[in-house]
């Protein structure tokens, strides 16, 4: 009568060494006790963010006073206030998002400067990987987009790369005798010529706000889970006439979660710190979504070596997410605020966004 008792408890005394090691191997593999739920910080961000559709999305960057990126804070190291009220971190990342980017070249730059930008295009497809997704734009009055769709493939992205030709007309050179009216597309406007203001260089036709606004419309129905930005390279020359305003434009890009990362040449570096009257708009986008700009110098090395700048930071954001609790929902638009607890370090995150038309 003893041995079936002894050879039941040597049975559950195995079955709960068993359970213990499978226990024990769980938390080996996933970092803490299978049984227990994982933390809103441990759960996959891009899932959560993909799901959780009133979950509001802030890209941050963190940098040092030598400009350069730090990437070793958590989420104990942030604080997020929106309206002025501060709110708690549903959900923090550090790992890197696939990319969605809309590329808008300036097609009515000086010819130096053209040329420049002209010899560096190739290196632009070295700057994304086999995840990220690009369409590319020029533009001068008339944004046109070359690509037909955003291109997933690097060897096709460089052959469209490779095709683009900024050399079609080089305003700005001496005197100003184009009598026909500026080329679009390579190919004259209809309806009479126009007639030039200035004895002296163009008159500025540039439309830099429906450029980024016609990219801004491709890239708004882009996955949550995918940080979308628009890599801008331009003088910064904007004309008075766009169709859509700057407020109009940056409610949009605010409203679809999209970033503006402007690499300035020409004679964007000459006006860096000006930003009345429409002079570095540039700057003003790119500061006002999140983003960032940075200034070509001289050579054509400098700039290639922007373009990788670009990506990379844009790719290395922190993604912090929040609920938006105990502001009023009824107003259109809510301002947001990320602060870091580590001292010495600058920030560069998104103003506010539209409640009303978050994607």
């Amino acid at each position: 009568m003893k041995c079936p008792r002894k050879f039941l408890a040597v049975s559950v005394t195995i079955c709960l060494a068993l359970a213990a090691f499978l226990a024990f191997r769980a938390r080996e593999t996933f970092g803490q006790d299978a049984s227990q739920e994982q933390s809103p910080h441990t759960q996959d961000p891009r899932a959560r963010i993909r799901t959780t559709v009133s979950l509001v999305v802030v890209p941050v960057t963190v940098k040092d006073s030598a400009g350069e990126l730090v990437t070793d804070l958590g989420p104990n190291d942030f604080r997020v206030f929106e309206d002025g009220i501060e709110q708690p971190i549903a959900v923090f990342s550090a790992d890197w998002f696939p990319l969605s980017v809309a590329i808008l070249i300036d097609d009515d730059l000086k010819q130096g400067t053209a040329e420049k930008v002209q010899k560096t295009l190739e290196t632009l497809g070295g700057a994304f990987t086999a995840s990220d997704e690009v369409s590319l734009w020029r533009f001068d009055e008339v944004p046109e987009e070359i690509s037909e769709g955003f291109i997933a493939d690097n060897d096709k992205l460089l052959t469209q790369l490779k095709h683009i030709d900024l050399s079609s007309s080089f305003p700005g050179i001496g005197s100003y005798t184009m009598t026909d009216g500026p080329r679009v597309n390579t190919a004259a406007p209809p309806g009479p010529a126009k007639i030039p203001t200035e004895a002296n260089g163009h008159p500025n036709t540039k439309h830099v706000n429906d450029a980024i606004y016609a990219a801004a419309e491709e890239l708004q129905d882009r996955p949550r889970e995918r940080r979308k930005i628009i890599f801008l390279i331009s003088d910064g020359q904007n004309a008075k006439n766009n169709t859509h305003k700057y407020d109009d434009t940056l409610k949009l890009l605010l409203s679809a979660d999209i970033s503006v990362y402007a690499v300035g040449v020409g004679e964007a570096n000459l006006n860096r710190g000006i930003t009345f009257l429409g002079n570095n708009i540039l700057s003003k986008y790119a500061h006002s979504t999140g983003g960032d700009i940075f200034y070509g110098g001289v050579s054509r090395e400098n700039l290639e070596e922007l373009y990788g700048r670009v990506t990379d930071q844009a790719r290395n954001q922190y993604t912090i997410a929040y609920s938006g609790a105990h502001t009023d929902r009824s107003k259109p638009y809510h301002s947001i605020e990320v602060r870091v607890k580590r001292p010495g370090l600058a920030l560069l995150t998104r103003d506010g966004y539209y409640v009303n038309a978050m994607p």
